[in-house]
């Protein structure tokens, strides 16, 4: 076994994939759940600028959220183990299967290329699958991956790669950015949903601990 220590491993991240042209979704599940998880939330409003007095400040919208994690993935275990896939091609699946959710199928880029083959004057762009950010029972998040960075760590005497770090940054897809007829639409209002029903779990708590102040005050 690897001598690297690692905690207890119940519920994995994950990235989930689904092909419009494929109902069965792709699972991508961490190896080791990251150790960190970067957020940032740039809130959308408008109003309230320096000088303007007539508006007060609103929301237009969600606010934009990037997401960024660092997944290892590391073939050291299995290795040990003696797995067969990973002794003949390290972590390559691994990688491969987080680097083709940026990659439009070779299928769709063969189909656009007969179209334009035949004439065709204008092509659609190729369509993405949707992919989720699963993050725990409560966060399933609909996301576009917008960078990777892969260090490729270590490697057998073959040189495929047997320990990777993969930085991914997600940009969240809110209902701001989404068709109502988008099933992603839903999946963030009722991630957002889930945000307000345990808010007030806070405020509970809280409430023991501080001293009432009158809002009338400020």
């Amino acid at each position: 076994m690897s001598t690297r220590a690692r905690g207890p491993r119940i519920l994995k991240g994950a990235l989930v994939a689904i092909d419009p042209t494929n109902p069965t979704p792709k699972i991508i599940a961490f190896y080791y759940n990251p150790t960190n998880l970067r957020r940032t939330l740039q809130p959308q409003m408008s109003g309230g600028e320096e000088g303007d007095r007539s508006q007060a400040v609103r929301f237009t919208g969600a606010p934009v959220e990037t997401i960024t994690v660092d997944i290892e993935i590391d073939g050291t275990d299995l290795l040990e183990a003696g797995d067969a896939i990973t002794t003949e091609m390290g972590i390559y699946p691994q990688l491969s299967a987080l680097e083709l959710l940026a990659y439009p199928s070779s299928n769709q880029v063969n189909q656009t290329q007969s179209l334009l083959a035949q004439g065709t004057i204008e092509v659609a762009p190729m369509t993405s699958p949707r992919v989720l950010f699963v993050w725990g029972s409560k966060r399933g998040l609909p996301v576009r991956i917008t960078s990777y960075n892969i260090t490729e760590e270590a490697f057998d005497g073959n040189l495929n790669p047997i320990r990777a770090t993969v930085s991914l940054t997600m940009r969240i897809l809110n209902y701001t950015d989404l068709s109502a007829s988008s099933p992603d639409y839903h999946q963030f209002l009722s991630y957002q949903q889930s945000l307000e029903a345990m808010a007030p779990y806070a405020t509970l708590s809280n409430a023991r601990t501080i001293i009432a102040v009158n809002p009338a005050s400020f």
